[in-house]
C-alpha cells in the first residue's frame, strides 16, 4: 500500500504503478462519484499531473488521462461538469504545499516510464524528459530516490518538509498525449441497465446491447421498429450526449454507415434523456461500458454470424424495404452483406 492523500469527496493513494483513486459516499457527493466509487488510474495512463487554484479557499490537483486510455473520458468527450470530473482532487488551500510535493513526485515517476510507454517501442519521451533507462528498475522508477513508488512520501515531507525538486520542475512540462492503442483502464462496473425518456436500455456486460420501448415516450418510428436488440460485434462506437442539454441521448453506431435516421427520438439505435430519465451517472459509465466492449471485439477475430440471426436481420431489412425506408440499391446491397456473413 503507498501514500495517501484525503481531499474533499476523493482520496487518491499513489502505488508504484497506478493511481488509485477512492470516492466518498454521501449526500454532498456527486452522484457519479457513488457509482464508480473506486477507479484504478495505471500511471501508462496518464499524461500529466497538475495544480492549479480552486474556489473558497481550495486547491485542485488533477491527473490528466491520456486520449483513448479510459473509456469513461472516451464517452463523455469533455462534456462532465468541473466538479464531476473524477481525475480531480479538491484539498483545502492549507495542503497546497503538500500538494505540491505529490504532484512533483508524481510528474517524476510519469517522466521516468520506459520510453515505450510515450510511443512506440524505442522512441524518444517527450520534450523535455531526460534518457534513465539505464537507472530504471522493472517499476519504472529510479533507484536513486530511496523510494518504492511513492510510498513513504509523507514521511520523508514531515522529517524534511518540501525537498528540492529542480529535477522534477525540469520534466514538468512533459505531456504524454500520445492516444493509447486500447483502454488502460477498466470501465465501470455497473449499472447495466436505466430508464431513458422512451424506453428502457439494457446491456448483458459482454455481448448485446437491448432497447425496450416505453409507450409513454417512443415515437410511432420506433414502434414500428419494434424492441431492438443490438450484438456488440456489429457496432463500432457509441455517442453519448449529456442529458444536462436538450438533445441528451445514447446512441449507438452501426459497422457499415447503415442509413439512419437523423434525429435520436426517431433512431430505434438510440434513447433520448430528459426530465430526469438517463441521468450522468446512470448513463454515462453505461455508455463506458459498452464502449469497452467493442474495442474489445474489435481486438479478437471476426465470428461467423449465425443463421437463424443473419435470417432474422434479412427480414427486417425486408420490412424496412417494403416501408420504403430503405431503397432498391441499399436493399440489395445490404442483403448482400448479411449472406456474405455466413
Amino acid at each position: 500500500m503507498g501514500d495517501v492523500l484525503a481531499g474533499i469527496q476523493a482520496t487518491w493513494e499513489f502505488e508504484s504503478d497506478a493511481l488509485v483513486i477512492r470516492f466518498d459516499r454521501g449526500n454532498r457527493t456527486p452522484r457519479l462519484f457513488s457509482v464508480l466509487r473506486e477507479r484504478r488510474i495505471p500511471h501508462e495512463a496518464l499524461a500529466s499531473v497538475t495544480l492549479t487554484p480552486g474556489k473558497r479557499g481550495t486547491v485542485v490537483l488533477h491527473a490528466v488521462p491520456r486520449p483513448g486510455a479510459d473509456p469513461l473520458m472516451e464517452a463523455a468527450a469533455g462534456q462532465l461538469a468541473e466538479h464531476c470530473d473524477p481525475y480531480r482532487l479538491v484539498l483545502p488551500v492549507e495542503c497546497e504545499t503538500l500538494a505540491e510535493y505529490y504532484r512533483d513526485e508524481l510528474r517524476a515517476v510519469l517522466a521516468r516510464r520506459p520510453t515505450s510507454a510515450w510511443g512506440l517501442p524505442g522512441a524518444a519521451g517527450p520534450p523535455g524528459a531526460s534518457d534513465t533507462s539505464d537507472l530504471s528498475d522493472s517499476s519504472g522508477l529510479s533507484d536513486s530516490t530511496g523510494l518504492s513508488g511513492l510510498s513513504g512520501l509523507s514521511d520523508a515531507f514531515a522529517t524534511s518538509g518540501a525537498p528540492d525538486l529542480a529535477d522534477a520542475s525540469e520534466t514538468a512540462s512533459a505531456v504524454d498525449m500520445t492516444p493509447a492503442e486500447r483502454f488502460l483502464v477498466a470501465p465501470p462496473a455497473g449499472p447495466r441497465s436505466f430508464k431513458a425518456y422512451d424506453g428502457k436500455a439494457s446491456f448483458d456486460g459482454h455481448a448485446e446491447v437491448a432497447f425496450r420501448w416505453s409507450w409513454t415516450g417512443a415515437s410511432s418510428e420506433k414502434w414500428k421498429a419494434g424492441d431492438q436488440t443490438f450484438q456488440v460485434r456489429d457496432l463500432c462506437g457509441v455517442e453519448w450526449r449529456s442529458p444536462e442539454v436538450l438533445d441528451g441521448h445514447l446512441r449507438l453506431l452501426p459497422r457499415g454507415g447503415e442509413p439512419r435516421a437523423s434525429q435520436p427520438d426517431r433512431d430505434p439505435a438510440s434513447v433520448v434523456f430528459g426530465l430526469g430519465y438517463g441521468p450522468v451517472h446512470l448513463s454515462l459509465p453505461f455508455a463506458a461500458a459498452v464502449l469497452a466492449a467493442i474495442r474489445t471485439t474489435d481486438r479478437v477475430p471476426a465470428r461467423v454470424a449465425a443463421p437463424g440471426a443473419v435470417a432474422e436481420r434479412i427480414r427486417h431489412l425486408g420490412e424496412l424495404h417494403q416501408a420504403g425506408l430503405v431503397t432498391d440499391e441499399e436493399f440489395s446491397a445490404k442483403k448482400a452483406e448479411l449472406l456474405a456473413e455466413l
